[in-house]
């Protein structure tokens, strides 16, 4: 046991100290591109401490289980209840995000809800060692996570909050709701007028950054988000229309004519995506409109789309029958 702690103190000290030919050509570069000093950086990257942990929980696969077994994660009396008390406790502030962003007020409760518990669980990884982590040590993907530093080394110089004492998910995500640096610096806004976009303490600013990361990524006001749909699974056409992805990209008549149809009335000219959604025992099929695929710009999944909006949707349903 000795040995083996040694062993990886003994690794850390050689990863942070002397600073990596890599980390150096990346301070070199924060430098010549934004005019950082490179001795104060110098000075950050020897006191990161690299995780292999997080290396590990990013490289896990996700697991591939049923709809149901998956929605029931979030859809439950717990993060319905703690939902409806978020929607009273901050009414005003979503009441005035739904007006200027036209998003629903249950649409971005239910987001911040299944990211964060409401501002329960932000994360517990230093966002400095995450980052790091992630672009100098997972070749994978160390371009994307390479940008998400330099962007929260800016985030950190226009804040003028301290590097190290910003914690969130193994990712790197930050605040109520999980916004990358690069979306931070892009979307979070000021929304209780104090001068400051902060996303780690304050909810109203976490309420309008959501509302405006949707209307950026071209939400629809009042416009359609799912309707269930019956699918003929033998049609010649169904499993190109289903390959073709999330992004809407046929008109309804498109899908009529390979026996897909709305279960609710909708305009021939309107595009959608097939969505299947797979439980135990069945497959459950909806045409996702622009508003779902604006939803799957937070996360690329049709589970959690879907997650949010029926959350959504029981959020609304319990705070409505409180209030009669």
């Amino acid at each position: 046991m000795l040995i083996g702690l040694l062993l990886i103190s003994w690794s850390t000290v050689l990863i942070a100290s002397p600073l990596r030919l890599e980390i150096k050509h990346f301070i070199n570069e924060m430098v010549a591109q934004h005019g950082f000093n490179q001795s104060k950086l110098e000075d950050v990257f020897s006191r990161v401490q690299f995780q292999p942990s997080i290396i590990n929980l990013i490289s896990v696969p996700a697991s591939s289980i049923p709809w149901n077994k998956y929605r029931s994660r979030f859809i439950n009396l717990q993060h319905i209840k703690s939902g409806v008390n978020f929607w009273n406790e901050h009414e005003r502030k979503l009441e005035e995000a739904s007006q200027a962003f036209g998003v629903p007020e249950e649409i971005i409760v239910a987001i911040i809800g299944i990211e964060t518990a409401y501002g329960a669980t932000t994360g517990k990884h230093r966002v400095i060692d995450a980052l790091t982590t992630l672009a100098f040590d997972f070749p994978r993907r160390a371009d994307f996570f390479r940008s998400e530093l330099e962007q929260y080394l800016l985030l950190a110089q226009e804040q003028g909050f301290d590097l190290f004492n910003i914690k969130g998910s193994y990712a790197g995500a930050i605040g109520f709701p999980q916004f990358m640096p690069g979306s931070y610096r892009r979307y979070a806004i000021d929304f209780d007028g104090d001068g400051k976009a902060d996303l780690t303490g304050n909810a109203a600013d976490a309420i309008g950054s959501v509302a405006n990361y949707l209307k950026e990524y071209g939400w629809e006001a009042g416009g359609p988000i799912v309707t269930r749909a019956h699918a003929l699974i033998e049609g010649d056409h169904y499993q190109e229309i289903l390959l073709a992805g999330i992004e809407p990209v046929h008109t309804v008549r498109k899908l009529r004519e390979a026996n897909i149809i709305p279960l609710e009335k909708m305009g021939d000219e309107r595009l959608a995506a097939l969505i299947e959604l797979k439980d135990d025992d069945n497959i459950q099929h909806w045409l996702g409109f622009q508003n779902f695929y604006v939803i799957t710009r937070y996360n690329r999944s049709t589970f959690y789309a879907m997650s949010v909006l029926q959350l959504a949707e029981a959020i609304r349903a319990a705070r409505n029958s409180s209030l009669r």
